[in-house]
């Protein structure tokens, strides 16, 4: 008996403190198995195309869990000693053709829909450039001056308190709320993949190549991701991390870094006419 309620006892106290810890919804958590919590419109979208696909799925399992049940049952050798010449059945035919076609196509609306409102942001109110490297990124600023800056991966030994590991870096892309942003991907060695789960991001740096999506962040924090693209050795280095801000402060960040990042902010070169 005491035994028991010991284990009661350790049961409620581990039920309080898992209660207790916040979920950090922006970045991976331990044992997670769902989604981070959307912060853009495209990641709304894709969360209710994934539940959608989801109950498709659970119900085709159900109905042909209950074929495989009624043909076992009603079909098995004792009940049928004697089993159906049966060779054709029109009707049967023409339904396991059917079900199937319509379907497919109430999955390939939906994921056509949502395929074209990813695919480029409709009037933008600004545009950021990422450039993938081997094993960073840099990104650029074409609308507010054209400055650039390299954004690397913060050692485990240099973690401030607070910085995740293998997600945190020295330089954070920082972007408005509220404002439809236009993103420009590329790469300069091989293939990488620019991806932030919490704003439905994800697209690929192509060398020669520039691909476009967009985000409209709806509320402030910071959106930590990765490069999905095997990419090399340090693949599993190059993290990326986004701060959405209020547009009053991104507007005092953007005066701060032109002078931060003035060396690469692509002013241009003065170049002299030589006269001979």
């Amino acid at each position: 008996m005491f035994a028991r309620s010991r284990a009661l006892l350790s049961l409620a106290v581990l039920a309080a403190t898992v209660a207790a810890v916040p979920a950090a919804a922006d970045q991976p958590t331990p044992w997670q198995t769902g989604f981070q919590e959307a912060a853009s419109p495209v990641m709304v979208e894709i969360e209710w195309l994934y539940d959608y696909l989801t109950a498709i799925i659970v119900a085709i399992v159900v109905l042909v869990t209950g074929l495989l049940a009624y043909v076992i049952v009603r079909f098995n050798a004792r009940r049928n000693p004697e089993p159906s010449k049966t060779t054709h059945n029109t009707t049967l035919e023409v339904v396991w053709t059917v079900i199937p076609i319509l379907i497919l196509i109430t999955i390939a609306v939906p994921s056509f829909r949502l395929l074209y409102y990813m695919d480029r942001a409709q009037d933008a109110e600004m545009t950021l450039k990422v450039i993938g490297h081997q094993w960073y990124w840099s990104y650029e600023y074409p609308d507010h001056g054209g400055f650039t800056f390299d954004s690397v991966m913060v050692d485990e030994e240099d973690l401030a308190e607070g910085q995740p590991r293998l997600l945190a870096v020295d330089e954070e892309v920082v972007l408005p709320v509220d404002t439809t942003i236009r993103i420009i991907v590329s790469a300069d060695d091989v293939i990488h993949s620019w991806a932030v789960p919490a704003l439905g991001l994800k697209t690929d740096a192509v060398p020669g190549r520039l691909n476009e999506t967009w985000v409209r962040i709806e509320r402030e924090g910071v959106y930590y991701g990765q490069c999905t693209e095997l990419c090399g050795i340090n693949h599993g280095f190059m993290p990326v991390a986004v701060r959405a801000v209020s547009k009053q402060d991104f507007a005092a960040w953007v005066e701060r870094a032109r002078e931060e990042f003035a060396a690469a902010d692509g002013t241009p070169v003065v170049v002299r006419e030589v006269t001979q």
